[in-house]
């Protein structure tokens, strides 16, 4: 997942730089001026809660002021006195808002989370007082409409387009009365994606599994079940064991858990999340933000806000993504119903006595997988030790690729002591970023995984990239070796394609930097290095016994490849279930809202062909981050869509020859490097040399579509 800035960073994406006078902002704050740091790292050691909300209402100040320069300028509008002045405004909001929407994110505390509440409103309306600034937008559109006399450049080119999409798209052309309405509209979206964000972490915590014993965890390792009764120990249940939960539907240890009954027990907790009454019961935040979203969209001339959100994608309409989804519905759904009757013989095998439901898959499927392969995946937890995956796996594949190498470093401060800090260094010696590392989870930190940019690549503001990867893995006892599953290993090669994607950006402006594409594009890159994981010289670098130090036997590996493919239905139907509900709430209009949420989710998975009980949608709509929360608001089919393009780019190594620098180059000069500056599909052709084919995926996920 991809995370460049969140809600609060909203007005600074297309306005990033790091260096504007910090006007009424105390000299003691540490974002009143760029961090004196390597690359303006964050001075974590220096910043304070308290510094926050001032830093923030200063930054918004300085860039209003600096965009009343840019709109009332009495020359006549030129490129350079507007658009590039609009690029290196608000460099202090910029500063206080990627950081703290990167600690918001994983180090939050109530104080942070009441800063969230506050600001987000304030940030929408900020956002709203650039664009629909009408003398700043007259500015735009008289360029915009002489652009071909203008003689720029591609990239600058591009960019004037953009400015004026941003403008049009966010209402500039609206009349006055209904410019108010979309303030108010906004405030409320943002301050509601916030309770929603908050309601989320909230309710993980508070649903996490209590059980009595230690017998009812059998299944788990003896690290594990000492965690659990670590974590009940800080919650004062004292003799009782708590198991986390994480944010996804599926729960791990329901992989390893022998008593059905707690099974069961996990699942309902997993699922009942957010729509269970209860402080954090997001089914009213729900209906809230899907009408508000659709009034904004309606207001705007736009039928849905789906087709509103699509319009900036690649894929343009709710048709293209429908067809998407409903080609892959049915195949889907049949091999999951294949799966579930493999899984039910198990079990009948075992005189189980039961009917398979969403809480025996993940432990019965591995049974069969032993049976099919002879092969179960936690054979290969001890050849995943973390800090072997991290430097001889995902370093290591990058250095071969791209010719990188990393140094770490201990000087720089961190906001947590288990943050480790890279230096990054190109092929010809000259130090490309600075990378930090957050792999282990905790209570006040986010679910899932993601990459953000606490600086980003600019060559207009001279900035280079300071990276960060979030994971979260559970951390094991002091003294116990951190050995990670297969999918942890796969999060952490693709948390570093999104990495690489900021990294290797060089582009001229920050409204184009890295990440800075369509969502449904952005995760491309990412899943693309996915593929270095399971590649034989990767892996026999980094896949060894923790104890041993012996390879992987090649056996294993064998087993591990061709059993890719098994559990396809499930993975794929999850997968599409939580799409197709992200689509149904966001093509509606305002009048068709609903408020029985659970009602709408059940129908809207019946009428799509993939009410499969025994296989939920990977979020339920209460705890749907990404479609609630913003980032990925009728865009969770981004994933499946960014897999057909890696899917066809996966091809496109193995054809030239797989891990060469040659190839890593041509991928890194053709497509990483480029950022926004061209629309994503002609990335991908310019790459390719072709608009990309379905039949790679397909043929990865086992699928045939009649």
């Amino acid at each position: 997942m991809l995370i460049v800035a969140a809600s609060l960073a909203l007005a600074t994406t297309a306005f990033a730089a790091p260096a504007t006078p910090a006007g009424a902002l105390a000299a003691s704050n540490p974002f009143a001026q760029p961090s004196t740091l390597p690359f303006q790292y964050p001075a974590f050691d220096k910043i304070k809660d308290s510094h926050f909300r001032p830093a923030y209402e200063a930054g918004m100040r300085a860039q209003l002021g600096e965009i009343d320069a840019i709109a009332n300028n009495a020359e006549a509008p030129s490129f350079e006195n507007t658009v590039v002045a609009m690029e290196r405004s608000g460099q202090l909001l910029t500063r206080v808002a990627t950081t703290f929407s990167a600690l918001q994110g994983a180090n939050t505390n109530p104080a942070l989370d009441a800063i969230d509440s506050a600001m987000s409103p304030k940030m929408a309306a900020h956002n709203d007082a650039i664009f629909l600034n009408a003398k700043l937008y007259q500015r735009v559109k008289a360029l915009y409409d002489k652009r071909a006399e203008l003689g720029l450049d591609a990239e600058s080119a591009y960019l004037l387009e953009r400015y004026h999409k941003d403008f049009v798209r966010a209402g500039a052309q609206l009349s006055t009365a209904d410019k108010d309405k979309l303030k108010k509209f906004n405030g409320q979206i943002a301050s509601l994606q916030t309770k929603f964000t908050q309601n989320v972490l909230a309710e993980i915590n508070a649903s996490a599994l209590v059980v009595n014993t230690r017998a009812e965890l059998d299944g788990m390792s003896d690290a594990q079940i000492s965690a659990a009764a670590d974590a009940a120990k800080k919650r004062k249940l004292k003799g009782k064991f708590l198991v986390a939960l994480v944010n996804t539907s599926g729960q791990p240890p329901l992989a390893q858990l022998t008593n059905r009954a707690v099974r069961e027990r996990l699942m309902a907790a997993s699922l009942a999340r957010g729509s269970h009454g209860g402080k954090f019961d997001n089914r009213d935040v729900v209906v809230k933000l899907a009408r508000l979203r659709a009034e904004r969209a309606a207001l705007l001339g736009y039928p849905t806000y789906a087709d509103y959100s699509l319009e900036d994608q690649t894929a343009k309409t709710t048709g293209v993504v429908n067809t998407l989804l409903a080609e892959l519905a049915k195949p889907a759904v049949t091999n999951a119903r294949k799966e579930a009757d493999d899984i039910q013989k198990v079990i009948d095998a075992e005189k189980g006595g039961f009917k398979v439901g969403a809480a025996d898959w993940a432990m019965y499927s591995d049974k069969v997988r032993a049976e099919r392969f002879n092969f179960d995946e936690k054979q290969l937890k001890p050849y995943f030790e973390l800090d072997n995956v991290l430097v001889n796996g995902v370093f290591f594949a990058a250095g071969k690729l791209y010719g990188l190498t990393f140094k770490e470093r201990k000087d720089l401060p961190v906001y947590n002591p288990d943050v480790r800090v890279f230096d990054v260094f190109d092929a010809d010696g000259k130090q490309l970023a600075i990378f930090l590392a957050d792999m282990y989870a905790r209570s006040n930190k986010q679910g899932g995984a993601w990459m953000n940019a606490y600086v980003s690549q600019s060559g207009l503001m001279d900035t280079h990239p300071v990276i960060a990867n979030h994971l979260n893995i559970p951390k094991p006892p002091a003294g116990e070796p951190t050995l990670l599953t297969v999918d942890e290993v796969k999060t952490a090669f693709h948390e570093f394609g999104h990495a690489l994607h900021g990294m290797f950006s060089n582009v001229k402006y920050p409204r184009f930097s890295g990440t800075s594409v369509p969502s449904d594009f952005v995760e491309y890159p990412s899943q693309v290095n996915e593929m270095w994981m399971i590649d034989p010289e990767v892996l026999a670098n980094y896949a060894k016994h923790y104890k041993t130090g012996e390879a992987m036997p090649k056996e294993l590996l064998g087993k591990f490849i061709e059993a890719k493919k098994f559990n396809q239905g499930f993975l794929t139907t999850e997968y599409l279930a939580a799409s197709l509900v992200d689509q149904r709430w966001h093509q509606l209009s305002a009048a068709q809202v609903p408020t029985d949420v659970l009602g709408f989710e059940a129908n809207a998975l019946k009428e799509a062909g993939v009410d499969f009980a025994p296989v939920p949608p990977r979020y339920r709509t209460t705890y749907f981050s990404h479609s609630f929360s913003g980032g990925y608001s009728a865009g969770y089919y981004s994933y499946l869509w960014s897999e057909k393009l890696d899917a066809d780019t996966v091809e496109w190594f193995k054809e030239n020859g797989g891990l060469l620098r040659k190839n890593g180059d041509h991928f890194r000069n053709t497509l990483l490097s480029r950022g926004g500056t061209v629309d994503a599909l002609d990335l991908f052709r310019n790459f390719r040399g072709r608009d990309p084919k379905i039949e790679p995926l397909l043929n990865r996920r086992g699928l045939t579509v009649h």
